[in-house]
């Protein structure tokens, strides 16, 4: 899930970047076709990757909001869980093995003498 999300936000990078140069070259084309003054097409191009960038602001701060809601378990989390169950196997392993010799003792004790 984390790689999705990761994979997901190099994507958007990649699409500002891509989306601030495809502007760039559209506001110079303007201005060669004599559509648009020097200055229109830099304020333009300047309002219009910032107005990109916040919208991409936005959409990382929800996904990070998001990402903190969701019932989504960390590395660290799983591996400290996979520590504690091979803890508990061992200790359930060594109980079971413990009451087993206990039992075979308790057997051997116990039975009749052979005649």
């Amino acid at each position: 899930m984390l790689d999705l999300l990761r994979k997901s936000f190099f994507a958007g990078l990649g699409a500002v970047v891509v989306t601030a140069d495809k502007v760039r070259d559209a506001t110079r084309k303007l201005v060669e076709e004599g559509k648009l003054s020097t200055d229109e097409a830099e304020k333009l191009t300047e309002d219009l990757v910032k107005s990109g960038q916040r919208q991409w602001d936005e959409f990382q701060s929800s996904l990070k909001k998001w990402s903190e809601s969701a019932d989504i378990a960390r590395m660290k989390d799983l591996q400290d869980l996979q520590a504690r169950v091979e803890l508990l196997e061992q200790r359930i392993k060594l109980l079971e093995d413990t009451h087993r010799v206990e039992l075979e003792e308790a057997r051997r004790c116990c039975q009749p003498a052979a005649s």
